[in-house]
């Protein structure tokens, strides 16, 4: 029989602005357990040392299929978030965002990236593993999911040099 042929979505990753909070929050809600709300990443946004982007169909649809928002300070730099809807995920949109993260922030003077993420997360692990990171250290019981059980954050780092 006949299948069906469905191209796959094009993203092109932009500058995190104000505006795009609200999108940005209901993601995240989508995604964690205890989610930001708007007002949230409007505040850390605002602040200096603050980077985000946020992948958004080529087609010029206003939906966000993805986010990051990072903060440098001195030459270091953290993840602080980062998220893709679920129906886009597994299709490299977390590298790319990844990617601009890091180039940015390496412009801006940081030698060394950390974030944190859950044990129990192969997927981003993998994705961390491949962009360079290495585990550099544990959180045990500092993930509190929807129904209060704990799990262990990894502490991973990159060299942005």
């Amino acid at each position: 029989m006949f299948g069906f042929y469905t191209s796959p979505m094009i993203f092109d990753v932009f500058p995190m602005v104000t505006s795009d909070c609200p999108a940005v929050a209901g993601l995240h809600k989508t995604r964690f357990p205890h989610p930001w709300d708007s007002g949230a990443f409007h505040g850390l946004l605002v602040q200096k040392g603050v980077v985000g982007f946020v992948a958004r169909p080529a087609t010029g649809i206003k939906a966000i299929g993805g986010f990051v928002l990072a903060r440098g300070a001195a030459d270091e730099a953290e993840i602080l978030t980062l998220a893709v809807d679920s129906r886009m995920a597994r299709h490299g949109l977390g590298w790319r965002l990844m990617r601009a993260a890091m180039q940015k922030l390496a412009q801006e003077g940081m030698h060394a990236l950390f974030l944190e993420v859950d044990a129990g997360n192969p997927a981003a692990i993998g994705l961390y593993r491949k962009l360079g990171f290495e585990t550099v250290g544990e959180r045990k019981a500092y993930y509190k999911d929807a129904v209060g059980g704990r799990s262990t954050a990894l502490v991973m780092k990159a060299d942005l040099r």
